[in-house]
Formats: structure tokens, C-alpha cells, sequence
């Protein structure tokens, strides 16, 4: 339940309502505003009765909120989040495009300080590496993990990249943590429930992707996780969901990104790697993002794809997404300035 007050309430109102909140055995949220104030109630398992409010008279309005996502909805968040990254990068609202990219594994330390140089170079702020690789079979490479972690470490204090990398337990969130500058958790972990509380506890920016088959409501109520341990930095990410089609690897579900970006205020970003599987196709759906209203995209680039040790067939080649990159940012500025008249 969200109760929206008048904006003559006094600061004596709002605690009333807070306490009478607390009365109820619920959780009182401040909702910030620059045109209203507004308490959110959680804690709830069901209907909220708002009989003992309706004696308030700063009450403006009550709005009984029915989703199993609260805290990252737009009723409790009307405003865009803008995630802050280090070193004054910014993700959502009207901040830029974000671009991230990197390699689908960390594979040893040439490559990977190989591919943050060239990203550097052509002013990509953010690479993407995994340590930790959860993969369908347990034959293929599962990732340097801790040396990974390392080696990741090794290079955002070299080079200056910020760095994102996949944990894919609780107990690999600490030590990523202090490795890292933005965890991911995968498609396959969206609902490890215990991951996402761990991931919620720790002060970290936090890239969320949509699983497999998860509905938005799904991914939503998984940001919840997130966002209810105190960790309000999430970035959601799709990355296609699995269909009965079979000529790419996943579908990509592009019309999610402006559908979600209506239901919350958390960032969208989207992984076109990912979501088709296939060089050729990466380029088309990445700038179709950028048309859709995604706040970033993630995009996997490698210094030799046909070697790689993971998803060598969606990844680009250096002077690929070179070529990508450039076509993104004018892109960027065209429907930036469309937008605006």
C-alpha cells in the first residue's frame, strides 16, 4: 500500500502515519518526491486494511499496491534511478548510453588486458569478464574463478576500466565485491533467492538479468530482493528468453525494455550477445535497443573469437564493435535529439 499525503502534511502527519504503520506490525518506506510526499507500506503478505488511516486528514490518497514488487515499482518510485557508477559513470534516467563489453570468460591475463585496452581506447568505460561461469555442461571451461577474480582486480587498477563479473553463489559475493566494481547475477541464478540476498546486503551496483523463461513480473520481484537488503543500485538486463525457436539462441524481447522501464524506475540494459547467439545478428539488435529506449548494452568482444573458450560465435572482433561503437553513439545522439522535438 502506498499513502500519498497532502503537500500542506507537517513532519507531525508524517510520523502519525509512520506509527501507525509500525502499529500494524508493517514497515514504514519514505518515498522521495519533489511534488509529494509519499509513505510506502511492506512487509505485508496480503490486503492491508486502510481503515486506520482514513482518520488522518493529510491523507491525500491510498493506493493499494497488489504486485509482489514493491520497492523498484513506479507506484512506491515515480523518478528514474540513475545508477552511479566510480569515476562519474552513470546508467539510467537521462545519463548516456551506457556500453559495456568484454569477453564472455576471463581465459588468462593477455587477453583479458588485451581487450581492456583496446575498449579504452575507443572510450568504452566498463569491461565485462567472467570468473565464475555457469555452464550447461560440466565439460566445458568453467572459468579461472578465484585467479580470474585476480586478474579482474589486476586490471581496473592498471587501466582505470571499471569492471562487472558473474558470481553465481553467496559466498563468491565477498570476495568478488572487493575485486570488482559491479557484480552480475545470470539468467540462470535471477532466482537464487539466497544470492539475491546476499547481493542485496552487500554496497555494490548490481546487474540483474531476466532468466531463461521468468516473467517481467518474476524478474521484478527478484530486483525486490535486491533492493529490500539495502542495495538500491540494480541494473536490470535482458538478454532474450527461451522459445521454440531454434535459429538463434535465445529470442531477443526487446518490447520488455520501454514495457519495463513503464512498471519501474530501475535501469534497463541489453545484452544482444546473448540474445541471439550469433555474430552477424549482434550489431542490428544492439542499435535497435538504443531506438527502444535501453538505458546500455552489453556486448560481448573478444581479441580472437574463433579461439575463445566460451561463446566465441556472438563475439565480436576488436574492429567490430569498434565500428558497432561508433554507430552507437550517433545513433544515441539521433534519437536523443528526435526525442526532445
Amino acid at each position: 500500500m502506498l499513502i500519498v499525503l497532502h503537500n500542506w502534511a507537517t513532519d507531525k502527519d508524517v510520523e502519525l502515519v509512520k506509527k501507525t504503520i509500525t502499529s500494524l506490525g508493517l514497515k514504514p518506506v519514505a518515498i522521495p518526491g519533489a511534488e509529494r510526499t509519499a509513505i510506502g507500506i511492506i512487509g505485508n503478505q496480503g490486503w492491508v486494511d486502510d481503515a486506520p488511516f482514513r482518520a488522518v486528514k493529510a491523507i491525500m490518497e491510498i493506493i493499494h499496491v497488489t504486485k509482489p514488487y514493491k520497492l523498484v515499482s513506479r507506484d512506491f518510485h515515480p523518478a528514474d534511478t540513475v545508477v552511479k557508477l566510480p569515476g562519474n559513470v552513470r546508467v539510467g534516467g537521462r545519463s548516456p548510453f551506457l556500453v559495456i563489453g568484454g569477453p564472455c570468460a576471463i581465459e588468462g591475463r593477455e587477453q583479458i588486458f588485451r581487450t581492456a585496452r583496446f575498449l579504452k581506447k575507443i572510450g568504452v568505460r566498463v569491461l565485462r569478464a567472467g570468473a565464475y561461469k555457469p555452464r550447461t555442461s560440466p565439460h566445458s571451461f568453467q572459468g579461472m574463478r578465484e585467479e580470474g577474480l585476480e586478474i579482474l582486480d589486476a586490471v581496473r587498477k592498471e587501466t582505470g576500466m571499471l569492471v562487472v563479473t558473474e558470481v553465481m553463489s553467496p559466498e563468491q559475493v565477498g570476495l568478488a565485491a572487493e575485486k570488482v566494481d559491479i557484480l552480475q547475477v545470470g539468467a540462470r541464478n535471477m532466482q537464487n533467492f539466497d544470492l539475491l540476498t546476499e547481493v542485496g546486503r552487500a554496497r555494490i551496483p548490481v546487474v540483474l538479468k531476466r532468466g531463461l523463461a521468468a516473467t517481467v513480473e518474476e524478474w521484478l520481484a527478484s530486483a525486490e530482493y535486491i533492493v529490500l537488503g539495502g542495495n538500491r543500485d540494480v541494473i536490470l538486463c535482458e538478454r532474450g528468453i527461451r522459445t521454440f525457436e531454434t535459429s538463434t539462441r535465445n529470442t531477443a524481447d526487446l518490447a520488455v525494455i520501454p514495457l519495463v522501464k513503464s512498471l519501474s524506475h530501475l535501469p534497463v540494459i541489453f545484452d544482444p550477445s546473448h540474445a541471439t547467439g550469433k555474430r552477424s545478428l549482434v550489431p542490428h539488435m544492439a542499435l535497435a535497443s538504443v531506438v527502444v529506449g535501453a538505458n546500455g548494452v552489453m556486448v560481448e568482444v573478444h581479441p580472437d573469437p574463433e579461439h575463445a573458450l566460451s561463446d566465441g560465435p556472438q563475439s565480436l572482433h576488436f574492429k567490430e564493435f569498434e565500428a558497432l561503437y561508433k554507430r552507437i553513439r550517433g545513433l544515441e545522439g539521433f534519437v536523443k535529439k528526435s526525442c526532445c522535438n
